[in-house]
């Protein structure tokens, strides 16, 4: 007999060192290890890509824990288009928690800014093994061109702020100069030197991401000593045709590190 779901899915709220209640869903498989899973920006805990991967992860007996960063979702907190740091510090809120629990953050998945965010954690903690890359920058400056255009860049330095409307559903929401200065003053390729050689990497990318162009991972892969990484031929910036390669790649090199680490520790 099939079990509820929502026996199997619980809200889970954490708050993090500046006050603010971050809201997750916790896809419990009875495991002691579990991954964290890190939605890109202006997105949230119920984007596809997150509900996918958490499916995925629970098919193979993994359990996860998808959550909104501040400013994001029912996170509390307002959205900054910087902020990169208060995300790396996000995610800290969030493993340390999990760790009280008596629970083994296993590795981080991250899409897009989640994915900068999950490698500046990195650079800065050193406690999770494997972080796993999706569509993350090697240059923050890349896709702010891409998304708002050369003018965008102009017009905030002369403004002090833009307002910018939402997507569909979403929220409008405002770029200040300070919160583009934080994210520009960010350097990722020398942020990943403070990383332990022995953290695992794991970048995929799409070959048709035009948002941010796949010779990041290419970047990455020239600076990190333990690095792997996948192209999606055909795949755009958020996997709109390739969720199920997207999920089964990222869930077997999961599972491989699982396997390494039982092996190593048997």
């Amino acid at each position: 007999m099939a079990q509820n779901p929502s026996f199997l899915q619980k809200k889970v709220i954490i708050q993090n060192k500046y006050g603010y209640k971050l809201v997750g869903i916790l896809h419990e498989s009875g495991t002691e290890e579990i991954v964290l899973l890190c939605h890109g920006g202006r997105a949230s805990k119920e984007n596809f890509i997150m509900t996918n991967l958490a499916a995925a992860l629970e098919n193979a007996g993994i359990s996860s824990f998808r959550f909104d960063f501040t400013g994001n979702g029912e996170s509390e907190g307002s959205f900054e288009i910087g902020g990169f740091w208060r995300e790396a510090d996000d995610i800290h809120a969030v493993a340390q928690h999990f760790l009280k629990a008596n629970r083994t953050v296993i590795a981080i998945v991250g899409h897009s800014k989640g994915a900068n965010a999950a490698i500046l954690y990195a650079s800065k903690y050193n406690d999770v093994k494997t972080i796993v890359n999706l569509s993350g920058t090697h240059d923050l400056k890349v896709s702010l061109v891409s998304r708002y255009g050369k003018e965008f860049l102009e017009r905030i330095r002369k403004e002090g702020f833009i307002e910018l409307e939402a997507e569909p559903g979403g929220i409008n929401y405002r770029i200040t100069e300070e919160s583009l200065k934080d994210r520009l003053n960010i350097s990722m390729l020398e942020e990943c030197l403070h990383i332990d050689k022995e953290c695992r990497f794991f970048t995929v990318h799409g070959s048709a991401d035009i948002q941010i162009p796949a010779l990041a991972a290419v970047e990455f892969d020239k600076i990190l000593p333990n690095h792997k990484f996948h192209i999606i031929e055909g795949a755009d910036h958020v996997y709109s045709d390739h969720q199920d390669e997207l999920a089964s790649v990222v869930v077997n090199f999961i599972n491989e590190t699982l396997s390494k680490d039982k092996g190593a520790s048997s």
